[in-house]
């Protein structure tokens, strides 16, 4: 019995050292997180989180850039491409701040030639 007692104590000491760790391990990763707020006519890049029919390690997630057009509370956002007169809305978790240069979609085709 004093075996099964120790063997219980040693499990809970373990749970809650775990739990504390997990705890402590939240608590650093959510103070470094930035708040991001997005104001209107503002370019953003949408996460596209269904691109699972074309797995590659080079192709990006990341689409747009898009234009802000109207800003909801509790982070919903209505985007407006620039190429057409299409709106629709998003999670603003899905979003992150467009801060470049124009994005090149053409494909380029470079042959290497052995010498």
């Amino acid at each position: 019995m004093v075996e099964l007692n120790e063997m219980e104590e040693f499990r809970n000491q373990a749970y809650d050292s775990a739990r504390l760790y997990k705890e402590k391990t939240k608590k650093w990763h959510d103070q470094h997180i930035l708040p991001q707020h997005f104001a209107e006519g503002q370019q953003v890049l949408l996460y596209n989180s269904r691109l699972r029919l074309f797995p590659g390690k080079l192709k990006s997630r990341w689409s747009g850039p898009f234009i802000v057009h109207k800003v909801y509370p509790h982070r919903a956002v209505e985007l407006k491409a620039p190429d057409s007169d299409a709106i629709f809305k998003v999670n603003g978790q899905r979003l992150k701040i467009y801060n470049g240069a124009p994005i090149m979609r053409d494909k380029v085709d470079v042959y290497l030639l052995d010498t």
